[in-house]
């Protein structure tokens, strides 16, 4: 191979990090977002770093949120009849009349500066919440990340409000069992090591016997195997739902992880194409010893077959972890629900997304499986590179 030049090397280099940071860019958002206050998710420009502004009232500082820049020369009235007495809005001044009686002036509002909202800690506005015009220079901006959006996003994700678990309101009162972020844990962790287990088992057995048993047909259906890798999954999407109908299977974890049992032919490749590396001379020896086919499988072939084992449990378990459709189309009830179909059910369940805790409760559904990869970054490289050697 060629040695690349230094300008060469910068160019590779330079690519591979703008590359990086270009994939990189959802995941910072996201964990970002998960740390700020829902008025700072949305707006524009945006916000990168989730900031806390101040402003001093009465000698002590106090939190606010900044609702409104001020563009025109406008004022601050509240109203004194109706049903929303005491609220305070901003009108334009031409539109102001002093003699109007609905409202009470508060204060002239000069463009450039801001309608501030002291910050309750609750989604609701409670009464008597003070709120002023300020102008640029009063208001103190500081770094704070809200940490609290974590323990937040977990409780809310089993259906209580967020009225509720922020204290504007009281909890209820009915005796229903809590579904938490833990029972969404649960049901996927279950999900995900069944269905590893059964994909290193039934995999690795039927990859043994394409790569090292000798019989007739076996390379016909090796290929038909491989074919079925074009069926996409719409396909059997309708049949597979009538099976696991007529066992009494919807709406439990069954249809998840039961089918990981009949293999697959990306796998039964993957490990064929390994167990096709190891030296014939190994099972010569073991049989004239008097092994049968079932040890030297499983006391030969599987302890030298750890990389691409790991291999296969680190794709199942992934792709378990972040499946959609499946308990989608299976799950009909939020106790059995999997990380991924609560995420999507919690998105919808308040009506308006709250950006914040959406994105707090994403980045510790994804924190599992990136420590999960990095910790089997090395065997998982060790698989892929030996699978399909041969010597």
């Amino acid at each position: 191979m060629r040695k690349l030049s230094p300008a060469g090397r910068f160019a590779v280099y330079t690519g591979l990090g703008l590359g990086t940071i270009l994939f990189a860019f959802p995941l910072a958002w996201m964990l970002l977002t998960s740390v700020k206050p829902i008025e700072q998710t949305m707006v524009y420009p945006p916000q990168w770093l989730p900031v806390a502004y101040t402003v001093v009232w009465d000698g002590e500082p106090v939190e606010v949120t900044r609702d409104e820049r001020i563009e025109v020369p406008s004022v601050l009235v509240e109203r004194t009849s109706g049903n929303r007495v005491g609220e305070r809005t901003l009108m334009a001044v031409e539109r102001y009349d002093p003699g109007d009686p609905a409202y009470r002036l508060i204060c002239r509002a000069e463009p450039g500066s801001w309608l501030v909202t002291e910050r309750t800690g609750t989604l609701a506005r409670s009464k008597g919440t003070r709120q002023e015009v300020v102008s640029d220079e009063e208001i103190r901006t500081r770094l704070k990340f809200r940490w609290d959006n974590f323990p937040k996003a977990l409780e809310t994700m089993g259906g209580r409000s967020l009225e509720e678990v922020e204290g504007s309101i009281r909890p209820s009162s009915a005796m229903t069992r809590p579904v938490t972020f833990w029972t969404f844990l649960g049901n996927t962790t279950i999900v995900c090591v069944l269905g590893v287990l059964g994909t290193v088992l039934s995999n690795a057995l039927i990859a043994y016997g394409f790569a090292r048993v000798r019989w007739r047909g076996r390379d016909l259906f090796f290929g038909l195997t491989l074919a079925t890798m074009m069926i996409p999954f719409p396909v059997l999407m309708v049949p597979l739902y009538g099976v696991f109908k007529s066992l009494g299977w919807i709406g439990t974890l069954f249809p998840l992880w039961v089918p990981s049992f009949f293999g697959s032919a990306f796998n039964i490749f993957l490990m064929r194409q390994f167990f096709r590396t190891i030296p014939e001379e190994l099972s010569e020896a073991a049989r004239i010893d008097g092994c049968s086919e079932w040890r030297i499988f499983w006391r030969i072939i599987l302890p030298l077959s750890r990389p691409v084992l790991a291999v296969a449990a680190l794709f199942h378990f992934l792709y378990a972890w972040n499946d959609f459709l499946g308990p989608l189309l299976y799950l009909t009830r939020k106790e059995t629900f999997t990380l991924a179909l609560a995420l999507q059910s919690y998105q919808s369940q308040h009506g308006g997304v709250q950006w914040n805790y959406l994105m707090a409760a994403s980045t510790l559904t994804v924190i599992p499986i990136i420590i999960l990869f990095f910790f089997a970054q090395k065997t998982f490289i060790q698989g892929i590179a030996t699978t399909g050697t041969k010597g």
